[in-house]
């Protein structure tokens, strides 16, 4: 099943269920948002799941002209992971960082009182902040209580989405210094239209991991098609790393990190700064610069037989108005 936000009356929006090949939607009614659904899920689900039998059918309404906000536009709490090795190391040696010394995922509380759509442009101050995107892949859980088992976690994951976490490279560095996490240098994520249950990825969903390829253009130029299936711990396994101190509440999103694989010159990249790292061991400097002003980025995902399976993000950077 996949399930969307068009915008409503609140800032939340309102609930679609969207057909599988992304074509039709039907309203959830009742101004439902996906946070109330998830809150409610198993009452939602067998509603949800009767209008996407409807659509089956072939009712609802177009999506060619739809502007979808992001599954949700706000959540209670963003967590974000960095499960795949090789982005690290690779950042590691090329700017000659001491190697995180821990046994437990690694992870970071973001922004999470906003998420971009799609097709939103996306503001920023100034290009010398070093404008980077970030392809990943994330989930969406219900209510996870304290001290959840990595089994048991799976059971809580509800939905999968696709993600752009947008990163200003140049602020990064000196607020990893204070030991404090990130603030200015982590501004809102972009969302993929469409938040799928995970039965819709069949044999791809498998051992917590989206096990498809994440297609990532910048400019209209390939840049990179990493493969998600390379994270050396699954979603199930950062849901109950998240858990281990404190509950998770309903609508919790945590994702992947970077998407990255070790055959990296085959694949390409899912961000610049992974790109620039590669320059700097290859030729001893970064030759690609980050990103300007009215630079698009473009990411999806397909199915084994082609399918589109969260739609695409695809949007352009400007300057703040």
């Amino acid at each position: 099943m996949k399930l969307a936000t068009v915008p409503g009356s609140s800032p939340d929006g309102e609930l679609v269920v969207v057909s599988a090949d992304g074509k039709r939607f039907l309203r959830a009614g009742n101004a439902l948002t996906l946070q109330q659904a998830i809150e409610s899920w198993a009452q939602s689900f067998g509603e949800l799941e009767a209008l996407a039998t409807r659509l089956v059918d072939g009712e609802g309404e177009s999506t060619s002209n739809t502007r979808f906000s992001a599954p949700l536009p706000r959540a209670w709490q963003w967590l974000d992971g960095s499960a795949y090795d090789t982005h690290g190391e690779l950042m590691q040696k090329a700017f000659g960082l001491d190697p995180i010394e821990t046994d437990s995922p690694l992870m970071y509380q973001g922004m999470s009182h906003l998420f971009y759509g799609p097709r939103d442009d996306i503001p920023f101050r100034s290009e010398a902040d070093g404008i980077d995107f970030e392809g990943e892949f994330g989930v969406i859980v219900d209510e996870v209580p304290m001290g959840t088992s990595a089994d048991d976690a799976m059971g809580h994951i509800r939905l999968i989405i696709q993600l752009n976490d947008w990163s200003l490279r140049v602020i990064a560095p000196k607020e990893m210094k204070t030991g404090f996490g990130w603030v200015q240098a982590k501004p809102a994520c972009s969302v993929a239209p469409f938040a799928v249950t995970p039965d819709e990825l069949g044999d791809s969903w498998a051992n917590g991991q989206v096990n498809l390829e994440l297609k990532v253009k910048w400019n209209g130029e390939k840049f990179g098609n990493a493969h998600g299936g390379a994270m050396s711990v699954g979603f199930h396994e950062l849901v109950a790393h998240a858990a281990a101190t404190r509950s998770l509440c309903a609508g919790t999103i945590i994702g992947s990190g970077t998407v990255s694989n070790k055959n990296y010159r085959e694949t390409g990249s899912s961000c610049i700064s992974e790109r620039r790292a590669i320059e700097m061991l290859d030729f001893g400097e970064a030759r690609t610069p980050f990103m300007s002003f009215s630079d698009t980025i473009f990411m999806e995902t397909r199915t084994q037989d082609g399918r589109l399976l969260f739609g695409a993000i695809d949007q352009a950077v400007c300057k703040l108005k």
